[in-house]
């Protein structure tokens, strides 16, 4: 067996400094540098999280990143001040903020997604 001693995960962007302001002003996460010009992102649970540029970038088409809220409502007021737009994704359930309401049938949390400025997908969710 592999004696393990952490756990570390990656998010490629196409512009590390584009990353590094919306991740840490925009979402408020915690930010630090990393080797080779990368940064980190400390999870307000533990662990971290590396930003990496990558030239070829290819945006994720999952959601690579779920934040969790205390009330999506508030937050998704907050990343619509700073200008992030939730996605539409056409979901019976998508309110007109484009929160997927799933706690009121117990499809799972309510839900909102958006991206990054290097296109990849995160979500707010609430609990």
């Amino acid at each position: 067996m592999v004696a393990i001693t952490g756990l570390l995960s990656g998010i490629a962007v196409k512009d590390i400094d584009e990353a590094k302001k919306f991740y840490g002003e925009t979402l408020g996460l915690a930010l630090g540098d990393s080797a080779m010009g990368n940064a980190t992102i400390a999870l307000p649970q533990g662990g971290v999280i590396l930003l990496y540029p990558k030239e070829d970038h290819e945006p994720a088409t999952y959601t690579c990143l779920n934040l969790e809220v205390a009330s999506i409502d508030t937050a998704v007021s907050e990343l619509e001040a700073a200008g992030v737009s939730l996605i539409a994704y056409g979901m019976p359930h998508q309110d007109e903020k484009q929160i997927a309401r799933g706690k009121p049938k117990g499809w799972g949390p309510d839900i909102g997604w958006f991206t990054d400025p290097s296109g990849n997908i995160l979500s707010v969710l609430e609990n």
